[in-house]
């Protein structure tokens, strides 16, 4: 793996992560923390984009019956990451970090659209590009969202924030004999059915166009740089 410093990356947090201690919403001292973790990076130059996902306000997948349509499920799970965005952008710009909230679905009032030039732009000016609506679409989970964001802005990674700190042979916490898998194609993580940690439609895509993604736990003191550096003690794949 390269050990030069990643000077363009994607972060990929969930809502879970963002929801903290509490069994929905948002835990702003979550959020605070994140600020520190990422600050080192910043100073540094690295240009961070953050794909959050919903799953602490709403799920489309586990919505949708019942009534409701998949479809219109899956737009609640998009309004679910806005939420996250919104309170992510404030909470960063409180702490002295300078950050745009870009939205893939049509929400003017609250967030900017996102325009890939305006994006860059963003970067550029070293502010946190934080980016919800998932790509926009159902049937689009928020990894593969952020995969195709990292390939549509040049990203050299993506890394996938998690709670557990890489990619097991099985569950780690059913089965106390898990193994840890430091490094893994695409064909074998593709593949191979019990490895869930990341969609397969996301890292075929990762496949396709050779972009390596990293697997870690994010809520660790130090491991945000650590892995930015190349120096993870996650899972790469690639």
């Amino acid at each position: 793996m390269n050990q030069n410093m990643y000077q363009r990356i994607l972060l990929k947090l969930s809502g879970e992560q963002l929801a903290g201690k509490f069994d929905a919403g948002i835990d702003p001292k979550v959020c605070a923390w994140l600020t520190q973790e990422l600050q080192p990076a910043l100073e540094r130059g690295v240009q961070i984009i953050i794909m959050v996902g919903g799953g602490n306000f709403a799920r489309g997948e586990q919505l949708a019956g019942h009534g409701i349509a998949r479809v219109t499920a899956d737009h609640i799970g998009m309004l679910g990451t806005m939420m996250n965005a919104l309170a992510l952008t404030d909470i960063f710009e409180s702490k002295g970090i300078k950050t745009r909230c870009l939205s893939n679905i049509f929400a003017e009032q609250v967030a900017e659209p996102f325009v890939h030039r305006l994006a860059n732009k963003h970067l550029e000016k070293k502010r946190v590009v934080i980016v919800a609506g998932g790509i926009g679409r159902p049937y689009m989970t928020t990894d593969t969202a952020a995969v195709a964001l990292a390939l549509e802005l040049d990203c050299q990674v993506v890394l996938k924030a998690t709670k557990v700190d890489g990619v097991y042979n099985k569950d780690p916490v059913i089965y106390k004999d898990a193994v840890k898998i430091d490094k893994i194609s695409f064909d074998q993580a593709v593949a191979d059915y019990d490895i869930k940690i990341m969609d397969k439609a996301a890292l075929g895509l990762a496949m396709e166009h050779n972009l390596p993604i990293i697997i870690f736990e994010a809520m660790q003191k130090g491991s945000i740089s650590r892995t930015i550096d190349g120096k993870t003690t996650g899972t790469y794949i690639g």
